[in-house]
């Protein structure tokens, strides 16, 4: 029986935070209120508040970036001018797909999805991403001004840092406390009754949960259990979807994970090139799950040979400059060292400001 990759797309394949990057640009001081929001979105997720989806800052910043005149075709010219691939990311997922079906599960908008799949050369049949059209939003004059001025108190807003490990909104500071429920009347209240404010219903997004069902309807689609399924992921967006392929008895990787997923995974991977995935991919496919790995046990050039069809890949890939990649075999006693370490790598290798992204 055959064996299936997925990999999100923002840190395994490219460098880009295309939502942040896309307020940075359109909203004054939007790359601050991204933050916010996005931290927002990542607290409500600890708090495990009913019905939230984490990933929902993407649709909780569309009115936002309606109010300052982004439309769908604007978005894809940005998304196409603006994307950043990994090193040898190309190269990664074709030599993935010549090996096993393929499949991108990203919580990023459908216009830069189509801007990496171009560049990829990537079927988009075999994306799962946020179905968002701003076009289909329509403002009064007046709801965009209100848009405008919650923007700026929103970015006005001190940076949400939560506790690790807090139940309830009454064990967090008073100061939180205010902001959390601020933001609540903002997006719950003055933003879900305006018109724009359907955008909050996200119907189309892949978050944490959306990302869980993708998966599954992956293997449904080519008929496979998820034992036989690989799934790459970076963030707290990936945590559902991780849980998901490990319960099935799947391989789970934290590529330049920050801590939601190193903490969830299997291996935790550090690299500066895509090609350390197609090393895996194909330790996967080649070996399943307990073989791969036993394989990554032994993470070296020497340890690897002989396991990989194409040795000259496996000597690019620890000869590439600045040092082999890291791989290591997630346990209890390396979990929390891993997660400051690949936390580090990740800013160094994305940028601080999207390294610190949930």
């Amino acid at each position: 029986m055959r064996r299936a990759f997925i990999s999100d797309c923002e840190g395994p394949i490219s460098k880009n935070d295309n939502a942040f990057e896309l307020a940075a640009h359109y909203i004054p001081r939007g790359g601050r209120l991204f933050a916010i929001v996005s931290r927002y979105d990542d607290l409500l997720s600890i708090l495990k508040r009913p019905g939230h989806e984490v990933g929902s800052t993407l649709k909780l910043i569309i009115p936002f970036l309606k109010a300052y005149g982004l439309t769908d075709e604007e978005a894809r010219r940005f998304s196409a001018r603006t994307l950043a691939l990994m090193p040898d990311a190309k190269e990664a997922m074709q030599r993935v797909r010549r090996m096993a079906p393929a499949f991108i599960v990203s919580t990023s908008y459908e216009h830069y999805m189509e801007a990496l799949c171009q560049a990829l050369g990537f079927p988009l049949e075999n994306v799962y991403c946020t179905k968002a059209s701003f076009n289909e939003y329509d403002l009064s004059p007046e709801e965009e001004g209100r848009l405008r001025r919650l923007a700026e108190e929103v970015a006005d807003m001190p940076i949400l840092e939560a506790p690790a490990e807090v139940s309830s909104i009454e064990e967090l500071p008073e100061g939180l406390q205010r902001a959390l429920r601020r933001l609540d009347e903002i997006f719950w209240g003055e933003v879900r009754r305006m018109k724009v404010g359907r955008a909050l219903d996200g119907g189309g997004l892949i978050g944490g949960r959306g990302k869980a069902e993708a998966v599954e309807q992956v293997a449904r689609r080519l008929g496979v259990g998820l034992d036989r399924i690989m799934y790459v992921g970076d963030s707290i967006t990936d945590v559902e979807a991780f849980a998901k392929v490990r319960a099935g008895g799947g391989l789970a990787v934290s590529f330049n994970g920050n801590r939601y997923a190193v903490r969830s995974s299997d291996v935790a991977v550090m690299s500066r090139s895509s090609l350390t995935i197609a090393v895996m991919a194909e330790l996967f496919i080649r070996l399943g799950r307990d073989g791969a790995l036993e394989a990554l046990r032994g993470w070296s050039l020497r340890g690897l040979r002989g396991k990989i069809a194409d040795e000259r890949l496996l000597e690019r890939v620890f000869e590439a400059p600045g040092g082999p990649p890291k791989v290591e075999v997630v346990a209890a006693e390396n979990v929390e060292e891993l997660a400051a370490e690949s936390e580090r790598f990740r800013r160094e290798v994305r940028g601080e400001v999207i390294g610190r992204l949930g």
